[in-house]
């Protein structure tokens, strides 16, 4: 998989991108994760990448040129097609089949996007080329975002100050479903907001006791049968607890639904 960041504050990814997980996967070849300054795309005598909106308001607004030519060129230097949404849906049936790789999946960070989820991020996760874009002050001209981005996706219900934090956590919820990349395939299944739509199960190292407290008996046994029973019901009794809105769309069975009352 590769990425391709868009922002004008590149050195914010600078530790990110090489530290733990995020760092072994790039220098292992798992990913491949850039990101490219717009500034220099700027067509402006000062290189600036923002205006005053039409129509008045505060503060400043990302201008659509150096966007647009930023994510050309990426486009380019990664032998992809980049034409616009416009053409891009005049397409015919068959062209649109034909062309499938041919172009990178463009998502600008937005408050007003959908909202990333772990089944979102798994769709993702097979597509072969993202580009990011991070937008910033009051965001961007809207005539980019309509030429040029294929999907806008919101981290949550807040506002940041900029795409760039959006964009580290897509980019780390993306990159650890690439297959190699977390070392142990199981992982990312067990965790919260797996496939099976539960919270992860509550789980102890050494020591055995700590001040007290004691790692319960079933995970010392070796039962492996009876190890798994317990972490299912134990993820059952925490998203029912935390989070009962994810149990209408968690794959429970028959008998566990009648027992959670659904």
């Amino acid at each position: 998989m590769i990425v391709d960041i868009l922002t004008i504050f590149p050195e914010m990814f600078e530790s990110v991108l090489n530290t733990s997980i995020l760092g072994r996967a790039r220098a292992n070849g798992l990913i491949t994760i850039e990101t490219e300054d717009i500034r220099p795309y700027s067509v402006s005598k000062h290189k600036n990448t923002d205006d005053y909106p039409y129509g008045g308001g505060a503060g400043m607004l990302m201008m659509a040129q150096p966007i647009a030519d930023a994510m050309k060129a990426v486009c380019k230097k990664r032998g992809k097609m980049c034409r616009d949404n416009t053409e891009i849906a005049d397409d015919t049936i068959q062209e649109r089949a034909e062309n499938i790789g041919k172009y990178a999946k463009r998502i600008y960070l937005s408050p007003r996007g959908v909202t990333l989820t772990q089944r979102l991020a798994q769709e993702l996760a097979k597509e072969e080329h993202l580009i990011l874009l991070c937008g910033h002050y009051e965001g961007v001209d809207q005539r980019v975002l309509d030429k040029y981005i294929d999907m806008e996706i919101s981290v949550g219900d807040y506002v940041l100050t900029g795409g760039e934090m959006g964009a580290m956590v897509l980019v780390d919820c993306i990159a650890r479903l690439v297959p190699g990349v977390l070392g142990c395939e199981e992982s990312p299944e067990d965790e919260s907001f797996s496939s099976a739509g539960l919270l992860e199960y509550p789980q102890y190292t050494r020591p055995r006791v700590f001040e007290g407290m004691e790692v319960p008996e079933v995970l010392l046994n070796g039962d492996h049968k009876k190890i798994a029973a317990w972490r299912r019901q134990e993820s059952i009794t925490i998203t029912a607890r935390r989070r009962p809105d994810m149990l209408g769309t968690a794959e429970l069975t028959d008998k566990e639904r009648k027992e959670l009352g659904l």
